[in-house]
């Protein structure tokens, strides 16, 4: 047969030889996992539509953590679950130095104070009504809530969290926080910003998980379209500009093509957020046996990583760090 073609198979003809030419590696390093910690005790509350995610109270936390460390994740992202009885219209045991992320924190860096800490900064878990936000007459006003996140970031740093990542999406929030942190003398904490956050349905089973769905309306006044490509780029440069050292995309798995415009675009960490959703309908085929789960979460994540990220929250960390030891 006298044709001329390539022979892109000479590179894939062995498994030390894929190995060897293979573009992106997931690391236990990559990964940053999120922990629900709620008021009370005894408590470790598996979370209905999260399969293998718990709630978890302050008496079993270290638990947690200790087989967090033993698998060789670096970094830790802490939700707070308080009581309904704790919750108000100003959130304001997001920024209580008693507050259940604080108390959270503390306890972590208490034991394991090499584990990076990131801290959640948003009022949704803390508000009776559910919103990110102050609410006056059915509407979340922006510029009175960034008052708010200065002091839950600054009251965050000072329980000892290593990074603050606002989630909130309000205008300005970033250069708020920034200028709260430098003003209380933490110049030195960076801003892990949800820069590029979509109003997405993958969201429903974290806010059983974090009880923080809203009372009324939806979010869509302050959190993105997910038909818009060109804003992502908009709202990630105002943070830079603001002040952020990282900026995370949410959700992850539909948004691939905004991961990577984001990496094109900005010279800075990329955070990609497996989100519930994602998470949740894997879990699901995979209990089912409509799929393998190993080889599809591995696959998933490996193409958060080819899009452009740096780092991944997930909820798969654990299962991902017992994976890469066994190979």
């Amino acid at each position: 047969m006298d044709i001329q073609f390539a022979r892109h198979r000479r590179l894939r003809n062995s498994a030390n030889m894929r190995a060897m030419l293979r573009e992106n590696h997931l690391r236990v390093e990559d990964f940053i996992y999120p922990i629900f910690v709620v008021e009370g005790e005894k408590k470790k509350n598996e979370v209905s539509s999260m399969p293998g995610v718990f709630q978890i109270s302050l008496d079993l936390l270290n638990e947690e953590i200790e087989e967090v460390v033993s698998l060789g994740i670096k970094s830790i992202i802490l939700f707070g679950v308080p009581d309904s009885d704790h919750k108000d219209e100003v959130g304001s045991g997001a920024y209580h130095d008693h507050g259940i992320v604080q108390l959270a924190t503390r306890q972590v860096k208490e034991v394991y104070p090499d584990l990076i800490v990131v801290a959640d900064t948003c009022l949704c878990e803390f508000t009776d009504h559910g919103h990110c936000g102050i609410v006056e007459n059915g509407q979340v006003l922006n510029d009175p809530t960034l008052d708010l996140l200065a002091r839950t970031a600054v009251s965050q740093v000072k329980a000892g969290a290593d990074i603050i990542a606002p989630s909130n999406m309000m205008d300005g929030f970033v250069a708020a926080i920034r200028h709260g942190l430098d003003e209380a003398g933490f110049e030195h904490i960076p801003i892990m910003s949800y820069a590029v956050k979509y109003s997405s349905a993958y969201y429903g089973p974290f806010r059983d998980a974090a009880q923080s769905a809203p009372q009324f309306g939806d979010r869509k006044t302050y959190q993105m379209d997910p038909a818009n490509r060109e804003e992502a780029i908009r709202e990630a440069g105002s943070d830079l500009d603001e002040g952020a050292d990282f900026l995370i995309v949410k959700p992850a798995l539909a948004y691939l093509d905004i991961i990577r415009d984001v990496k094109n675009n900005f010279n800075a960490p990329i955070v990609a957020y497996n989100v519930s959703g994602e998470y949740s309908m894997i879990k699901a085929a995979a209990l089912n046996g409509w799929v393998d789960e190993k080889t599809i979460v591995m696959e998933t994540l490996l193409g958060m990583k080819r899009a452009g990220v740096d780092l991944i929250i997930t909820y798969f960390a654990k299962d991902v760090a017992r994976w890469l030891k066994e190979e």
